[in-house]
């Protein structure tokens, strides 16, 4: 261990012998934390080439259990976002693209920090169930064509100790690392294609467009060396997705895009990285086909039944779609007035999903418990114009005045004279 830390150290290409024996060595515990950490703190200055980091994340991926989904007949699906704030994208996602006959098998995970988790987004329906069985997954996949769980079993062993370890030596933010562990899980759960949502912006994990794009084309890269199909879509984390930053608000918003209506920007990414499964599904032959299928299954209630279905499936309490007041509430809303005129400029998005967490919508470490209830509803996004003592933003709390969280949410949306509205998908990374 301690040669390859130090060939690392001096910037030699680790063989893929040499990283099967990390891996191996610490999932087992023969190779101690210290000496891991070195290692990773050499990865993080020296980086990893391409084949190193595919070789990085065949070796996480078969640390444990990987999911044999071959009984599900047809091509299998799947989309990982990086995490933003609001993004809600993978709950309307699922039951539009099995609608329209693709099979979508979702492992997802659950939030910290400022990011929301799509879990528990899901888990303020009452009733649901995010952990399936292996079987019962398959099966539902099968049967329903979607399915979003949690990692099931022994996946990816490797990835969790590590990351555990990265969270705690400043070593989070190394691409080699980040892609290997995406990569490692998402292999991990069996998928034929993937559609990568890569987050750039203020309340993204990679704040600038440049950082973004290297992370893309490493997962990419991992993708094609496993020889799966993937792309990767830079979508724009500069404001919050839609209106809404809360696990139940959130899953109103979904409900919205499948009902044919919600805001424009969740009901274009949902369709645009939908267009791309249903490439990879085989289902349609160009983006522009692909998209008016899906736009037939949003607007004949298609889309909106098999989410019905799906919640059904999972234990949850369907209901929800048609009575929103089924969901958790929050006993308060506080308005967050407007103190000048002007228009919106930008967004201090992860100000926001703070403020969010705070009120008890996120975590700010593993195993805090959640408040589905709770949270954030803004009324306006960059490019709208705001008269002085104009509503905001809406917080839904469980006390009656939040004077901080109203500070936060006030000092997080900057005014000015004139705006550029960002755009929803900056690059497509192939």
């Amino acid at each position: 261990m301690v040669d390859i830390i130090q060939a690392k150290r001096d910037g030699r290409e680790l063989t893929k012998e040499q990283i099967q024996f990390v891996i191996s060595g610490y999932t087992a515990g023969t190779i101690p934390d210290y000496q891991m950490s070195a290692l990773l703190m050499a990865i993080y200055f020296e980086d990893m080439t391409p084949l190193e980091i595919g070789a990085l994340t065949d070796a996480m991926l078969h640390s444990g259990d990987v999911l044999d989904l071959s009984a599900i007949p047809g091509i299998k699906v799947d989309k990982h976002s990086t995490g933003g704030v609001g993004d809600k994208i993978s709950i309307p996602l699922a039951p539009l693209v099995a609608a329209a006959g693709a099979k979508n098998p979702m492992i997802s995970g659950r939030g910290l920090g400022h990011t929301g988790g799509t879990l528990d987004k899901l888990e303020a329906i009452p009733g649901f169930n995010v952990d399936l069985t292996e079987q019962q997954f398959i099966d539902q996949v099968t049967t329903v064509g979607t399915a979003i769980t949690s990692a099931t079993g022994n996946l990816a062993p490797a990835d969790k100790k590590i990351y555990a370890l990265r969270d705690v030596t400043g070593t989070v933010e190394a691409i080699p690392l980040i892609s290997s562990s995406i990569m490692s899980k998402k292999l991990a759960s069996g998928t034929d294609g993937l559609v990568l949502d890569v987050k750039t912006g203020n309340g993204a994990f990679m704040k600038t467009e440049e950082r973004a794009a290297a992370l893309a084309r490493a997962l990419v890269r991992i993708g094609h060396l496993a020889g799966i199909k993937i792309i990767a879509l830079l979508t724009d984390m500069d404001q919050p997705l839609g209106f809404t930053i809360g696990n139940a608000l959130e899953i109103q918003e979904s409900i919205a895009i499948l009902q044919n209506q919600g805001p424009a920007d969740v009901r274009d990414l949902t369709l645009t990285l939908g267009s791309h499964m249903l490439l990879q599904a085989n289902l349609a032959d160009d983006l522009t086909g692909a998209r008016h299928i899906l736009e037939k299954h949003l607007a004949d209630g298609s889309a909106l039944a098999k989410f019905k279905e799906m919640i059904t499936a999972q234990g949850g309490d369907a209901g929800v779609v048609d009575d929103p007041t089924k969901l958790p509430q929050a006993k308060h809303t506080i308005p967050v007035l407007s103190t000048e005129a002007g228009m919106v400029t930008g967004m201090a998005t992860d100000q926001l999903g703070v403020a969010s967490m705070i009120l008890g919508g996120g975590r700010q470490k593993k195993g805090d418990a959640i408040d589905p209830a709770v949270g954030i509803m803004l009324h306006k996004k960059i490019g709208d114009r705001v008269a002085n003592g104009e509503l905001l933003a809406t917080i839904y709390a469980e006390e009656a005045q939040r004077p901080d969280v109203q500070a936060m949410v006030s000092e997080a949306i900057h005014l000015g004279p004139t705006a550029t509205v960002p755009p929803l998908v900056h690059q497509v990374i192939e």
